[in-house]
């Protein structure tokens, strides 16, 4: 090897380690490198104190709910504001293009308690002829707003758009008579009703 390799120049200092017999050169970091860690580090203060200061509309969550929200707000403008009667629930428990709204909120908030075709898990089997806190269609928007069995079934009526709740209710009666596998059997307190009324033109 020729001692040209082996002797260190002013701009490569030898660290003083030694591994070994094996030594390493003292080469500085890249002043772009450096830059980009200081930058990372200043841009993560930043962001810290912006998101996380306390101020509860600043949050990535908030932002994404407030965009929702207003898109919700434009697509809504179309139908205006819908009442929870069942005129206006048989209407749209078979409408294809406002039942995915609906069946969107299903999959979004209901799923974890009613499974995600409707089949029950914590929550009741929504599938089948026997319910509990309804006796008519109009009835399960009551109960997706304000709530059944001591908050078993939380009140959406503050978490949700009002059409929202309307959507979500037409889709929930829409799941009726779909008897999917595994349903779960029903529960004490559930009796049989009558079917829904069909929807007048």
């Amino acid at each position: 090897m020729s001692e040209e390799l082996l002797t260190p120049n002013a701009d490569n200092e030898l660290t003083g380690h030694n591994y070994d017999g094996i030594q390493e050169y003292d080469n500085p970091l890249p002043g772009w490198w450096k830059m980009l860690f200081i930058g990372s580090i200043v841009y993560g203060v930043l962001y810290m104190v912006y998101y996380h200061n306390g101020q509860v509309d600043r949050s990535m969550l908030v932002e994404y709910q407030q965009a929702v929200a207003a898109n919700l707000r434009l697509q809504f403008s179309e139908i205006g504001e819908l009442n929870p009667d069942r005129e206006t629930l048989l209407t749209y428990m078979d409408d294809v293009k406002w039942s995915a709204v609906g069946e969107s909120v299903f999959k979004t908030h209901c799923v974890s308690c009613h499974g995600s075709n409707g089949e029950g898990k914590i929550g009741p089997n929504l599938t089948d002829d026997k319910w509990k806190n309804v006796k008519t269609i109009e009835d399960i928007a009551k109960v997706v707003s304000e709530g059944a069995g001591n908050n078993a079934m939380p009140a959406w009526k503050t978490r949700l758009h009002p059409n929202e709740l309307v959507l979500v209710s037409a889709y929930v009666a829409s799941l009726r008579g779909t008897n999917p596998g595994a349903a779960k059997s029903p529960i004490a307190g559930e009796k049989s009703i009558p079917p829904w009324d069909e929807p007048q033109n």
